[in-house]
């Protein structure tokens, strides 16, 4: 389910939650809609604790461009507050996993 929100809304859930994980996506981009059940079904699993929120891009103008999201699929990774990870386009899911890991595994254990 895509989500609708403010950017101030999303700014505040990024202040609240441990960790989060925004997902740009776009109605037409197949590789968008090809990659994203994957990406929940290894964060589902590997990083339960991050909250999961879907954006399309075209939908939620204000907030793409204040994260300078300006190409599909793009998803980045906020922890504690801040933006530690940003993979665009070519996606490694792989080397994403294997660069959260230990950060969640010392924020959240």
């Amino acid at each position: 389910m895509e989500v609708i929100l403010t950017l101030e809304q999303l700014q505040q859930t990024i202040r609240e939650e441990v960790g989060i994980l925004l997902y740009f996506s776009g109605e037409n981009c197949n590789v968008c809609h090809a990659l994203r059940p994957k990406f929940k079904e290894v964060f589902d699993k590997e990083f339960p604790q991050l909250k999961q929120i879907y954006l399309d891009a075209h939908d939620n103008p204000e907030i793409s461009a204040n994260y300078s999201v300006f190409s599909v699929p793009t998803m980045i990774v906020f922890m504690d507050g801040r933006e530690f990870a940003r993979e665009g386009r070519a996606v490694s899911l792989h080397q994403l996993t294997e660069q959260l890991k230990r950060p969640y595994g010392m924020m959240i254990e």
